[in-house]
């Protein structure tokens, strides 16, 4: 066979990309897919874009609000310790909990996939875990996009992004205009680590000499992996149902990469500041590990951390109460944090330490 006709015997599977097991992935994906469907989305995957319909959605006089992300370097855990059923889960929660605080309902996602051999079964794993997120989130995963890049990825690393669309009736948007000191800021118990700081969280595990598949050094009830991978908490639908019913909250804040510290000053006006006591955060275990196990300090931790904080909330003192108990009704562990008051320096102060 000469060298021509070699070449012109190529095929694209023998360049590494695999038509057929991308077609396998979206016939595995298509009943996940569809368990997703909402008022306003119905429609098959596999056009060339997914559509809403805004008006079945109920919506009147709606304003867009749009969210993408990824999971980080926690995707490096799971690529690590095949456990890619929940890393999906991360991926929606990253973008709908960043919808909510703006006080938006998630209609819908769109997800992409990149890979550099794509394995159908692991593929099927990681987007049954976006549909379960999408479920969590009351919002429709109507699209998105998987690719097969050999050269480069490594054939078992992959990376993910996600893409969301919510709506909002005009003049309900978050943060309202009334935010004034005084007011009660509530913390909302986050599920762990979520998906933030996971380059840190890498570098102590190998430091500290700790086995992915041994039991964790804080839960001896299920291995280091297992509770690393733990997916973050979606606040979707307890936050959507305190916002209508109790007409309470003014702002809230997604506490994601930066903590309390870079966080909460992107949703209060310049002349306040967040007065935190950090004796009433709850910390949960995994926290106190790291922050010996690394030797990382408090303020750093506070820093790159949750620290057991997912969502911090601002609610008038006439109005906290009637939040938090409803917030609680819905399944979620509320934390009385402090309250906002004249800036003065920092937009946040923190009183006491952190139980690490």
């Amino acid at each position: 066979m000469s060298s021509s006709d070699r070449a012109n015997g190529l095929t694209y599977a023998e360049a590494g990309v695999d038509i057929d097991a991308g077609n396998e992935l979206v016939r595995r994906i298509k009943p996940h897919v569809r368990a997703t469907r909402r008022p306003g989305a119905d429609g098959e995957i596999g056009g060339f874009g997914g559509l809403f319909d805004l008006k079945a959605a109920g919506f009147r006089d709606p304003v867009l609000v749009a969210a993408n992300d990824g999971v980080g370097t926690k995707l490096k855990i799971a690529i690590d310790t095949g456990l890619h059923e929940t890393i999906g889960i991360d991926l929606v929660a990253m973008c709908v909990n960043d919808l909510v605080v703006q006080g938006a309902e998630p209609l819908f996602f769109l997800d992409y996939f990149a890979t550099g051999k794509l394995d159908p079964s692991q593929g099927e794993a990681i987007v049954k875990g976006i549909a379960d997120g999408c479920r969590m989130a009351g919002c429709a995963l109507i699209g998105g996009e998987t690719a097969e890049m050999p050269g480069l990825y490594a054939e078992k690393d992959y990376d993910l992004a996600g893409f969301a669309v919510g709506a909002a009736e005009r003049g309900r948007l978050l943060p309202r205009p009334d935010i004034a000191a005084g007011d009660v800021l509530l913390g909302l118990a986050s599920s762990g680590v979520h998906s933030n700081g996971y380059s840190l969280v890498r570098r102590i595990v190998d430091l500290s000499g700790a086995v992915y598949d041994a039991p964790a050094p804080f839960d001896a009830g299920r291995t280091l992996a297992e509770a690393l991978i733990e997916p973050t908490r979606i606040y979707v639908k307890p936050l959507l149902a305190s916002i209508r019913e109790t007409g309470g909250i003014k702002a809230l804040a997604h506490i994601t990469g930066g903590g309390f510290v870079e966080n909460i000053p992107r949703v209060l006006p310049d002349d306040l500041a967040a007065a935190i006591d950090l004796r009433g955060v709850a910390v949960p275990p995994v926290f106190g590990w790291l922050a010996k196990a690394g030797g990382v300090a408090s303020a750093e931790m506070l820093r790159t951390f949750n620290c057991g904080i997912g969502m911090v909330i601002v609610a008038a003192e006439a109005d906290a109460e009637a939040v938090a108990a409803l917030l609680e009704r819905e399944g979620e562990t509320v934390m009385r944090l402090g309250r906002l008051m004249p800036r003065n320096g920092a937009a946040v102060v923190f009183d006491g330490e952190l139980a690490l």
